[in-house]
């Protein structure tokens, strides 16, 4: 068999490690129009800011793939995909035969309709082509507008500020809505400041000013013209599907795969940012855009590409990162809708920095945030994970803050020590 994986992210990784639990000597070929092996996409801020060198960014060393038997295409872009014929195109006109194919594309930089937005000075932050772009400028510039609320946009801005730039985070709404709520953000948006980053939330984004010659002015909002000599626009990722879509494969969100990572086309499989794949928790199908669901999709998608018939289980939404040594975990349903079907425990102690929100839905953990003190999250996630039924006891020690193993049912315990 002959396996061909289109992308070389994390679900690359995973695709890989997966294949060869079941199938140690197939063929296994990866084309990545990027000119460097899988890293870690979220280091990319650090490599900026010099605190880490450009050697510690794979994910993987070099001889996993030799190790592996991956023969690897880089700076190669694939045009189309026939799936009658099981061909790629490439965009040096080379044609590639598949067995099985993952299409582990990822996602694109969502480029908002601003006047302005063409032209130098602005740049995205998602790979480390932009990284090494921004690097070359971080120590040429005083000030820096990021426009966004995500991940990105913050991790973007640590990075310039970490070398003393001047920057500015420009929020529609406000920061990391998406996994945190509002207390939350609070917390984190006054450590940053702290730390020297402006943020103006609630402030829509009108246009990005240039001068005469084309360079930058600054970017103007509802609230005023606010300077700067770079822009980073960081206002999220869509799926980059387009070669599903041409192949006539079938997308919705993203790519829609079944509980084996399968698409519409029984030889074609589709993983990470790109995928619309099963969530463990409310048995949707949904885009889930992070890592630890990418690698996962990854190796249940390569388990099965070889024939190992294992059904993916779910991802789960799911953010931790720490901002200049403020630790933050947000797990689980998070964004509720409705608010009489869940009951929330909260414990704030704004003086020391320690914010823990758990969500309850019946007589389980559905959800929690955790600010500053995370050293429990491992096991508040174990509860929300496998869906534990709390009895009373146990949803107090929840609350105060003992997620406890010994409050994990028998034959999970079991069941651990049976299959280590």
């Amino acid at each position: 068999m002959d396996y061909v994986i289109v992308g070389n992210g994390v679900s690359a990784i995973g695709a890989i490690e997966g294949i060869r639990l079941h199938d140690t000597i197939g063929k296994i070929l990866v084309v990545s129009d990027e000119a460097v092996p899988t890293y870690g996409r979220p280091l990319i801020s650090y490599y900026l800011s010099d605190k880490i060198k450009f050697e510690t960014l794979p994910f993987r060393p070099e001889e996993f793939y030799t190790k592996n038997g991956v023969e690897m295409k880089l700076s190669s872009r694939v045009l189309s995909i026939d799936t009658t014929g099981k061909e790629l195109v490439l965009d040096s006109g080379e044609k590639i035969g598949y067995g099985k194919l993952l299409i582990a594309t990822g996602g694109t930089p969502v480029k908002p309709p601003l006047p302005g937005i063409e032209g130098p000075g602005v740049h995205n932050f998602t790979t480390v082509a932009h990284a090494e772009a921004l690097k070359e400028l971080v120590d040429k510039v005083q000030k820096v507008v990021v426009i966004g609320a995500g991940l990105i946009a913050l991790k973007a801005a640590e990075g310039f500020a970490e070398k003393g730039v001047d920057v500015t985070i420009v929020v529609r709404s406000r920061i990391m809505r998406t996994y945190f709520d509002e207390t939350a953000g609070e917390m984190i948006v006054e450590h940053l400041e702290k730390n020297g980053i402006h943020f103006m939330q609630g402030t829509g984004t009108k246009e990005i000013v240039r001068l005469k010659d084309g360079t930058i002015k600054g970017v103007e909002t509802d609230q005023g013209l606010v300077e700067a000599d770079v822009v980073i626009v960081a206002a999220g990722v869509r799926p980059n599907m387009g070669l599903a879509t041409q192949a006539g494969i079938t997308t919705e969100q993203g790519i829609r795969v079944d509980d084996y990572l399968t698409t519409s086309d029984p030889n074609v499989f589709a993983a990470g940012d790109v995928a619309e794949a099963k969530d463990l928790l409310t048995g949707e199908y949904t885009v889930r855009p992070i890592w630890p669901n990418a690698y996962s999709q990854g190796r249940y998608a390569g388990l099965n590409m070889a024939g190992a018939d294992k059904p993916y289980t779910g991802g789960m939404s799911m953010n931790s990162i720490t901002y200049y040594g403020l630790a933050t975990i947000s797990v689980g349903e998070t964004n509720l809708d409705d608010d009489e079907e869940y009951e929330i425990d909260i414990h704030l102690d704004r003086e020391n920095g320690v914010y823990r929100k758990l969500i309850f839905k019946g007589d389980i953990l559905a959800g929690c945030i955790l600010i500053g003190d995370i050293d429990a999250a491992g096991f508040y996630t174990s509860f929300i994970k496998n869906g534990f039924i709390l009895d009373a006891e146990a949803k107090q020690r929840l609350m105060e803050g003992d997620p406890s193993p010994a409050l994990w049912p028998d034959e999970f315990i079991e069941a651990m020590h049976n299959n280590p």
